[in-house]
């Protein structure tokens, strides 16, 4: 026995002609509350809220930045600015330059294929000099 699966999930109905619910809402919503506000206070004093809210109206429903709904944009900007934000700072020791992007110091095998390194551009504790050699041991091994 065969099962249809469905396809196509993630496309909304077109309910409203070329709309769909929520963009028939969006549009709606943004006409009638541009209606009252024009009987509300007329068109000199309601000239600049209409358009403030017939914009967001029209970019509800038509805008799609990045393929995805504008109120999504907007419900992310809003977390974003009222959430907590952890801010961390770590003070460098040295202003010119940090101990990462030092220059590597060159490393030599020896007879017996022991690893032979010279600290003079590394410097810094035990535990970097034995990364170090861990890192260049395996990159002879994959040049073999």
């Amino acid at each position: 026995m065969q099962f249809k699966v469905p396809q196509f999930l993630d496309i909304e109905d077109k309910i409203f002609g070329p709309f769909t619910f929520r963009e028939f809402v969006y549009l709606a919503g943004g006409a009638g509350l541009c209606f009252v506000i024009f009987k509300l206070l007329g068109f000199i004093l309601g000239a600049i809220p209409i358009l403030i809210i017939a914009g967001l109206s029209f970019a509800l429903t038509f805008y799609k930045p990045n393929n995805k709904p504008f109120i999504n944009m907007i419900e992310y900007s809003l977390k974003y600015f009222t959430q907590n934000k952890l801010y961390i700072w770590k003070k460098s020791t040295s202003k010119t330059t940090s101990p990462s992007f030092q220059q590597p110091s060159p490393v030599r095998r020896g007879a017996g294929g022991e690893v032979e390194k010279n600290n003079s551009g590394l410097n810094g504790s035990k535990l970097r000099d034995l990364a170090w050699s861990l890192d260049v041991l395996d990159l002879s091994k994959q040049q073999k």
